[in-house]
């Protein structure tokens, strides 16, 4: 499948001495400084029906014709997967995930993902990078993720996420009495033994910030509102753990399961059983790729989460909940 483009765009005076993939940058902001280069070299994107070097200086008035086919960009099947669309226009897709969901096909998990569903529901997805998917969610954390529907959409929210506009808020169920609200700062990188966590580096680790708050407490756990100011692999996952508040339920960084003391067996069970990190991205907050406007999400907590918090709420004495930090 492919999907023909077409432009011609006069180069105006005031980029006059400015390198064809720079001014090509400025006049087709839609797509990528390495998509465009790519053309370029590729012959696509020409001057004056010559092709050209990406370094080649303008003089100004030169006609740029760009004559491009968008090409499928891999080889993954399109599946029927039930999908929870809370959000869909000709630019973008926001999609509630359920936990149990891989994203992106991968080794162990070669079909049966968000990508595979995305394909079905909407095959143009073939032609843009990794069918539209700018960031991702864990497999087992739930909630909200964006989808771009076009190449253009697809550079405007990289570009959103690189300059940290997007917020990404996340209920989390943690293990412990946290005291207040505050910030980790803290480097995050590949776990040095185990290649299949990640870890808090000293050396080698790339920023990573996560704000949180609190929500409710109880006896042993607390809930919370976490907002990631950068978003790297399990970040929040990495930082509660590291601050010695791992998520309930969390198979690579949860620990020991901490039980309230005389706890009822319903809530020991829930506890000792939750089937996953007990994680959820509640809130998603951007602006439109096409429009520019304002728009915002909340995807509802799952059934699972809420169970929880209900045995919890219970367990507590005389209530157990404490005012917000705000």
């Amino acid at each position: 499948m492919t999907h023909r483009l077409a432009l011609d765009i006069e180069v105006p005076a005031h980029l006059a001495g400015h390198r064809l993939d720079q001014a090509a940058a400025e006049l087709i902001p839609d797509y990528s400084r390495a998509r465009l280069q790519s053309w370029i070299k590729g012959g696509q994107l020409t001057v004056d029906g010559r092709s050209a070097r990406p370094r080649d200086k303008l003089f100004g008035g030169e006609q740029l014709r760009l004559s491009a086919e968008l090409e499928a960009r891999g080889e993954w099947l399109a599946q029927p997967i039930d999908l929870n669309i809370a959000y869909e226009d000709d630019s973008l897709l926001v999609i509630d995930k359920p936990p149990g969901l891989v994203v992106h096909p991968a080794a162990g998990n070669p079909d049966g993902t968000l990508l595979n569903g995305l394909l079905h529901h909407c095959p143009q997805l073939e032609t843009v990078p990794r069918a539209g998917i700018v960031h991702r969610l864990d497999k087992d954390t739930s909630g909200l993720m964006v989808v771009a529907k076009t190449l253009p959409a697809q550079t405007a929210l990289v570009a959103q996420l690189k300059a940290r506009t997007v917020s990404r808020q996340y209920d989390a169920i943690a293990q412990g009495l946290v005291t207040g609200g505050g910030t980790v700062d803290a480097p995050i990188g590949r776990h040095r033994q185990n290649r299949l966590k990640m870890a808090v580096l000293e050396l080698g680790g790339k920023e990573a910030i996560t704000h949180y708050r609190v929500q409710e407490r109880f006896r042993a756990h607390t809930l919370l509102r976490c907002k990631l100011e950068t978003g790297r692999t399990h970040q929040i996952r990495v930082h509660m753990a590291h601050i010695r508040h791992p998520l309930v339920g969390d198979p690579l960084y949860g620990g020991r399961v901490k039980l309230p003391p005389e706890a009822s067996p319903e809530l020991v069970e829930a506890l000792q059983q939750f089937p996953r990190q007990a994680l959820h991205a509640a809130e998603l907050a951007l602006r439109h790729p096409k429009t520019g406007g304002e728009l915002h999400w909340r995807a509802p907590m799952p059934a699972d989460m809420l169970r929880l918090l209900e045995l919890l709420r219970a367990d507590s004495e005389d209530g157990g909940q404490m005012p917000d930090d705000r």
